[in-house]
């Protein structure tokens, strides 16, 4: 059954017009009232609904019962990504998204290709919010991750240690002598992981972050791409 996220707060019973982007679905896909879909609105759960009238360019629905239906992972896992260029970082959004992440921090580093700021920075992670959401349409989660604003590392690092902060922090490291993140005991729900871009995190951003309480660990002999890496972390501590 087709899925769109709502960005309206949802009801059962309620009768509502779709956002445009869920509306835009529903006319590509062709539906025709009396059709069923699916509708959440990430506040947890999702909503059984039926198309009620097809406009031009508007679609309204009537929302059925709610499902108490979550599907996230079981450990809440937090990236915090030196972004990597082109469409990897549109790459690592989607899949992280696929696999449950709990957020992402876009990280502004040393050795990062990818320069944002300003009205630039806040249009991708518009487009990178927008990923999130197509994934959690497809991938049937309930609760679209939050994809925070671009932040310099050492912006980002200075907040880190908070009485909010997820209480276990990792540092993906290449160094001599670092432990595997395999044989590293994860405790609490949540954890925030710390990777580099293409070219890693620079030895003084990599003693900042340790200095701040970050534990370095690494995925085994092998280099892998700044994406895969992220990715290989997230899905070895969330619990899937």
């Amino acid at each position: 059954m087709p899925r769109f996220h709502c960005s309206v707060p949802l009801s059962a019973g309620a009768s509502l017009a779709l956002p445009g982007g869920a509306a835009r679905h529903v006319q590509v896909l062709r539906m025709q009232p009396g059709d069923a879909l699916t509708l959440f609105d990430g506040a947890g759960g999702e909503y059984a609904a039926t198309v009620e009238r097809m406009g031009r360019s508007d679609v309204s629905v009537t929302v059925g019962a709610h499902l108490a239906v979550e599907r996230e992972a079981p450990r809440a896992v937090h990236l915090a990504v030196g972004m990597p260029a082109n469409e990897r970082m549109d790459w690592l959004v989607e899949k992280a998204t696929e696999l449950g992440v709990a957020s992402i921090q876009p990280l502004a580093t040393a050795h990062g290709v990818l320069r944002l700021a300003g009205e630039r920075a806040e249009k991708k992670r518009a487009h990178w919010e927008a990923i999130a959401v197509a994934a959690c349409e497809q991938c049937g989660r309930n609760r679209v991750p939050a994809i925070h604003p671009v932040q310099s590392f050492s912006a980002w690092l200075e907040t880190q240690g908070g009485p909010e902060a997820p209480a276990a922090r990792l540092i993906l490291s290449l160094a001599e002598g670092t432990r595997s993140l395999a044989g590293i005991g994860v405790d609490g729900q949540g954890v925030t992981v710390l990777s580099g871009p293409e070219g890693g995190l620079s030895a003084a951003e990599e003693q900042q972050a340790i200095a701040r309480g970050f534990a370095p660990v690494t995925l085994g002999s092998r280099v892998l791409r700044a994406e895969t890496a992220a990715l290989a972390a997230l899905v070895s501590l969330a619990g899937l």
